[in-house]
C-alpha cells in the first residue's frame, strides 16, 4: 500500500506557498503552449515575421498594420494551433509615430484603393522587436512550447529507462545488478552536457534530435534512486506473498512494487524537468539544439546577448527571465512534493 494517503500528501504539498506559486506557473506555461499560435500577436510560422522597417523597437511600441487577406492566410483552426499562418509577409506595418512606410502605403493603395485604411488595425510590440523586425513577445511565449516539449518527452524517455532498468537490477539482482551498474556507472562519469553534444553530433542537430540527446542522459539518477528502492520493497511481506501465489515477475514489479516508488519518482521527474529545459537552453545557445527558425530561449539568448551593452538589453533579459522563472517554478514544485510525500515530515 502507499504510504500516504492522497488527501494526506495534498494537504501538506498546499501549506508550501512556493509550490503551489511553481506549480500555478508551470499550468499557465503549459496554457500557453498548448494554445500556442492561437493567442500569438504574431501567429505566422515560428512567429517569424520579418519587416526590417521594425527593427529593434523597444517595449511598448504601436504601430498600425494593414492586414492582406488571402486564401493561405486563413488556414483551418487545426493547422493554424499547430503550425501557425503560413505567409508571414501578409501583414504591412505603418509606425504610429509619423514614419510611415511609403512603399508599403501604395502597395496597400494598389490592393484596396482609397479605402485601405478599413483594413488597419492597432497592434503593440509588448516587449519590442529584434534586429529583423519580429515581435520579441510572440517568439517568447512561441518558446515556452518548444522548453516544455523537449522537457516532457525528456523526462518521459528518462522515466522508461530509469524505472524500467532500476527495478529491474534491484528485483533480481546477481550478474543483472552488475550489468545495469556497470552501464551506470559508465555514463554517470562522463559529464552531461559533453555526453549531450556528443548524441547530438551523432543523431544530427534539430528538433526531435533534442528530445533523444537530452532524455537519455536523465535517467542515471532515477536508475539509482528506484534500484535502491526495490532492494527494499523486494523484500516486503506483501511480495513475498505474491510470490507464494505465483504471480509473475511481471506483475509483482508494476502492481506491487512501482506503486510504492511514486513519491521518489514524482520528486525526480520534478528535477529532470527542470534540468532537461536547461540543458536544451544551453545547447540551443551553442546552436546545437532546436534550429532556426523555432524560437528557443537558448537561441533568442544566443542572438541577442551582445545587445546587453547597448539600449535594447531586454532583448537578452527577456529569455533569460524566462528559462530562470521556468526552471525555478520545477524546483520549488520538486520541493514541495519531496515534503508532502516524506512521511518523516511534520
Amino acid at each position: 500500500m502507499l504510504q500516504n494517503s492522497g488527501i494526506n500528501w495534498w494537504t501538506k504539498y498546499r501549506k508550501n506557498k512556493l509550490a503551489v506559486a511553481g506549480a500555478a506557473y508551470i499550468g499557465l506555461c503549459f496554457l500557453i503552449a498548448v494554445l500556442g499560435y492561437l493567442i500569438l500577436p504574431d501567429d505566422s510560422h515560428s512567429s517569424n515575421a520579418m519587416h526590417l522597417e521594425m527593427q529593434l523597437k523597444t517595449p511598448g511600441y504601436t504601430a498600425t498594420v494593414v492586414q492582406l487577406d488571402s486564401a493561405e492566410n486563413h488556414p483551418n483552426i487545426l493547422s493554424r494551433w499547430l503550425n501557425g499562418k503560413s505567409d508571414p509577409g501578409d501583414l504591412f506595418l505603418f509606425s504610429s509615430s509619423g514614419d510611415s512606410a511609403t512603399a508599403n502605403i501604395l502597395m496597400a493603395e494598389e490592393r484596396f484603393g482609397s479605402h485601405w485604411h478599413d483594413h488597419t488595425k492597432t497592434r503593440t510590440f509588448f516587449l519590442g522587436s529584434d534586429v529583423f523586425g519580429r515581435d520579441v513577445f510572440s517568439r517568447l511565449l512561441l518558446g515556452t512550447r518548444i522548453s516544455l516539449s523537449v522537457g516532457l518527452i525528456s523526462v518521459l524517455i528518462s522515466l522508461f529507462l530509469g524505472i524500467t532498468l532500476g527495478m529491474v537490477a534491484g528485483y533480481f539482482r546477481g550478474w543483472v545488478d552488475n550489468a545495469v551498474m556497470w552501464l551506470i556507472n559508465v555514463i554517470w562519469s562522463l559529464p552531461t552536457l559533453l555526453l549531450v553534444i556528443a548524441i547530438t553530433f551523432a543523431l544530427g542537430k534539430g528538433f526531435w534530435q533534442i528530445f533523444v540527446a537530452v532524455g537519455i542522459t536523465m535517467w542515471v539518477e532515477l536508475a539509482r534512486i528506484v534500484r535502491g528502492q526495490v532492494f527494499s520493497l523486494r523484500e516486503r511481506e506483501y511480495v513475498q506473498a505474491a510470490r507464494m501465489l505465483g504471480f509473475s515477475h511481471v506483475r509483482i514489479l508494476f502492481r506491487h512494487i512501482l506503486p510504492n516508488l511514486t513519491g521518489p519518482i514524482v520528486v525526480i521527474a520534478a528535477a529532470n524537468f527542470a534540468s532537461a529545459i536547461l540543458l536544451e537552453a544551453g545547447l540551443s545557445f551553442l546552436g546545437l539544439g532546436v534550429q532556426p527558425p523555432f524560437p528557443s530561449w537558448g537561441q533568442m539568448l544566443n542572438e541577442n546577448y551582445s545587445y546587453i551593452a547597448f539600449d535594447a538589453v531586454h532583448l537578452a533579459l527577456a529569455p533569460g527571465i524566462a528559462i530562470m522563472l521556468l526552471v525555478m517554478s520545477f524546483n520549488f514544485v520538486g520541493n514541495g512534493l519531496r515534503d508532502a510525500l516524506d512521511v518523516r515530515m511534520k
